[in-house]
């Protein structure tokens, strides 16, 4: 029940939410997780930032998902791009050497190839991403929701007696 109501919530957030713009920022800054290891300090820097800005925490949560999924696929490649970051450019081995010897860097686990490629595409891609979910999201609310809200499967579970119970349990405390 919890992954149908997040789905619901999130398409009623598309629909009528917050702006745009702060749909858009959440999904992007989620996607900075869901594409590089969430357990180093630039993740938990971007928890923080997600958690103190006006973002969409449920698009945070949606990209995360859905990136982390894509994440897997693309390893190899971030592989490959962490790599050639750590090795293949000579002028930046002294500063790879400094910030592994700086107190808070090493936490950053920037000397692992994957961590350092898919953090590295992760920033590359926020931008088109932020751009892309914005123009998506004002074009659901402009032309697919309405559409969305006529499929019976919409109306099926919008009006389901197991969402009513849990909606019903929810109201009284039991679910939380």
């Amino acid at each position: 029940m919890f992954w149908l109501k997040f789905i619901k919530d999130f398409l009623k957030v598309l629909a009528d939410g917050q702006t745009p713009r702060q749909i858009a920022f959440g999904f992007a800054l989620g996607s900075i997780i869901g594409l590089s290891p969430m357990f180093t300090l630039q993740g938990l820097i971007i928890w923080l930032i997600i958690l103190i800005l006006d973002v969409n925490l449920s698009s945070a949560l949606v990209a995360v998902t859905f990136f982390k999924i894509l994440a897997f696929l693309f390893d190899p490649a971030f592989h490959a791009l962490g790599y050639f970051l750590l090795t293949g450019i000579g002028p930046l081995r002294g500063i790879y050497t400094a910030m592994y010897n700086a107190p808070l860097a090493p936490l950053t686990r920037f000397n692992n190839t994957v961590v350092m490629g898919s953090f590295i595409a992760a920033l590359i891609l926020f931008m088109p991403i932020y751009f892309g979910m914005k123009h998506f999201v004002i074009e659901y609310r402009k032309h697919i929701h309405e559409k969305l809200k006529k499929w019976k499967i919409y109306k099926i579970l919008d009006q389901s007696k197991f969402v009513g119970y849990y909606r019903k349990i929810k109201s009284l405390g039991g679910l939380n």
